[in-house]
């Protein structure tokens, strides 16, 4: 009040907008996310887009959230069988690998299917089945399995993921498998320095026997890029509901190397992985390196023959 014992109405009203202003700063202080740095209209739960000629990550969202990763998880899976030394080993397949959910190649209990094929399998068409026989090859059981997953994505550095099975399932009895984009993109840079893995990720179908009957399996690729885009050389598709759709995509134009992270992104995953990847290759004007592939194995490389590996 004034001497006068009235309201200073002029006081009021520079206080109300003092405190209608405060409560918006504080509002927007701390956004809940990371910002999308490419405001797309899609609402995308977690992606990352990197030039691997300059190591520059040119587009970003949510890198560090724990997601579902979904049959994103094959891509660990087939390195540790690549890296295993054992890829023309034959596997008899178990029975508890054909009650697996689809998608799956349908093996029947008993067969004897080549280790590369399976992990042709697992990549190619996501196979299910395929992804737990390698598991109980390699691990002797899917928990051991999980153990060598874990201690593995470790080495590589993937501090912020835990895998349960080698598919990429995410409820029970496998709840508790996650990741992070930051940490997928380091298993896939890991990943694409071995030259036996980038040539089965490029596979758009493959074509395999069972080896006691000469059974043949041809299978095609989930991975519908490799078809919509002239640019694209793999890698991994992922679905589950908790996971939503998800992608991992590699494109080559002319001096340009790109990958890209894409996690939950909608029905349209595959127009907007095109999309992001014409905006990464429009930015110029920076000095590149080649990205090339190590031996990371100390087994012979297999050679490409066809459309498969022998």
């Amino acid at each position: 009040m004034n001497r006068t014992g009235t309201v200073d109405f002029l006081s009021i009203a520079a206080f109300t907008a003092f405190m209608v202003l405060a409560l918006q700063t504080l509002s927007y202080a701390k956004p809940a996310t990371e910002p999308d740095s490419l405001k797309f209209e899609q609402e995308i739960n977690s992606y990352i887009l990197k030039d691997l000629g300059t190591s520059e990550v040119l587009m970003s969202k949510n890198t560090g959230k724990r997601v579902q990763p979904a049959s994103l998880t094959k891509i660990l899976t087939t390195i540790i069988a690549i890296e295993s030394g054992k890829l023309g080993d034959i596997v008899e397949i178990p029975k508890v690998v054909t009650n697996v959910e689809p998608a799956k190649a349908g093996f029947d209990a008993g067969e004897k299917i080549r280790l590369v094929d399976l992990v042709k399998a697992s990549m190619v068409r996501s196979s299910n089945d395929a992804a737990f026989a390698i598991a109980i090859y390699l691990g002797g059981s899917v928990k051991g399995f999980a153990r060598i997953m874990n201690r593995r994505a470790r080495e590589i550095g993937m501090a912020h993921s835990h895998f349960t099975n080698p598919a990429g399932y995410d409820r029970a009895p496998y709840a508790g498998h996650y990741s992070t984009a930051n940490d997928l993109l380091l298993l896939t840079e890991y990943a694409i320095g071995n030259e036996i893995f980038n040539r089965i990720a490029a596979l758009d179908s493959i074509s395999f026997y069972e080896q006691k009957t000469k059974k043949r399996y041809s299978l095609k690729s989930s991975n519908k890029l490799l078809e919509k885009y002239q640019y694209a050389v793999g890698i991994k598709t992922g679905y589950t509901m908790k996971a939503g759709r998800c992608l991992i995509a590699r494109a080559k134009k002319a001096d340009r190397d790109v990958v890209l992270i894409l996690l939950d992104a909608g029905e349209k995953r595959w127009e907007l992985a095109e999309r992001m990847f014409e905006k990464a290759f429009a930015v110029g004007g920076h000095d590149r390196v080649l990205y090339h592939t190590t031996n990371q194995q100390s087994i012979k490389p297999l050679m490409l023959m066809g459309n498969e590996l022998q």
